[in-house]
């Protein structure tokens, strides 16, 4: 039986994952599963820098636009889903590839997720009202002292996932992360992991410049359309909050846009914390071309 390939490109926002991915994906004439959380919602296009419809008619990408906004989806289902797309990919090539800021969603198809307890409907209520009761910040402090390890890995912005983590924190007495990768399953491919490697100067630069972008190509319209549904954890992510907060008029667009652009840095910051400490990556600079990827993924597949 031939070998199987998943090229896995990660990083932080806007470091140039997604056009990597598309070169990568027609050299190999092969198929990509999108491993963004956010980007599996419809409705939410601009916000979430999604491929535009003629890249994805030019390269299948799996797993962008497949829930509505009021959907629960979490990581162990996604391997799921993740590892059947998978298996109809290497059915008619033995190359794939992968793409993703999550940690969680990415260790899910590399790795694997443990089984996670049953979480009780009065600890899924207590730590609901906890969240409404202290906000976001107490979500995180407590984040980190019951689970500091995940504490460097999830997008604290996203109090979905923060409140997902001390739910299973408090029904098994455990960290959560303590069941994301206890003991790694068994793959039928091998992983070769990829990223660029930007200064930070370099990347909060690129991030300004994408909300910049994103503004421009009608953010706020698009968090107009969604407002009724703002309350959704779905839309509780980094680019819409701070909209709807300048269209309940708490704030002014210019602050929403700074807002936008601050918070999007601090959690490149914390991606790249995370990345960082992952010795299976193999950085290339900015300045690579096409060509020196080809070389060096071809390089460890022979």
């Amino acid at each position: 039986m031939k070998n199987k390939f998943l090229i896995t490109i990660l990083g932080p926002t806007a470091s140039g994952k997604s056009s990597l991915a598309i070169e990568l994906a027609k050299h190999y004439n092969t198929e990509i599963i999108s491993a963004d959380s956010r980007q599996f919602y419809r409705g939410m296009d601009i916000g979430t820098a999604k491929v535009s419809k003629s890249e994805q008619e030019e390269v299948v990408h799996h797993f962008i636009d497949v829930l509505d906004l009021d959907q629960n989806y979490n990581a162990g289902k996604f391997e799921e889903d993740a590892l059947a797309v998978l298996d109809r990919i290497y059915s008619k090539n033995d190359v794939a590839i992968l793409v993703g800021g999550s940690g969680l969603y990415l260790n899910a198809v590399l790795f694997g997720i443990d089984p996670f307890p049953e979480i009780p409907r009065e600890v899924r209520l207590k730590t609901l009202n906890f969240y409404k009761e202290h906000g976001l910040q107490a979500l995180r402090d407590e984040l980190r002292q019951l689970d500091p390890k995940y504490f460097l890995e999830v997008d604290l912005d996203n109090p979905r996932r923060l409140m997902r983590a001390l739910e299973v924190c408090y029904a098994s007495g455990q960290a959560y992360s303590n069941f994301t990768n206890k003991s790694a399953k068994k793959r039928e491919f091998q992983s070769i992991k990829i990223a660029y490697q930007w200064s930070r100067e370099n990347l909060y630069e690129r991030i300004n410049n994408r909300v910049d972008t994103m503004i421009a190509e009608g953010l706020v319209a698009e968090a107009q359309n969604l407002f009724d549904k703002k309350d959704l954890s779905s839309l509780d992510t980094i680019g819409y909050k701070e909209i709807f907060e300048f269209l309940e008029g708490k704030i002014s667009k210019e602050e929403a846009i700074d807002l936008i652009k601050r918070n999007t840095r601090h959690y490149a910051k914390r991606q790249m914390t995370w990345f960082k400490k992952d010795a299976e990556i193999s950085w290339f600079t900015p300045a690579a071309r096409i060509e020196n990827f080809v070389e060096f993924l071809n390089a460890k597949m022979s």
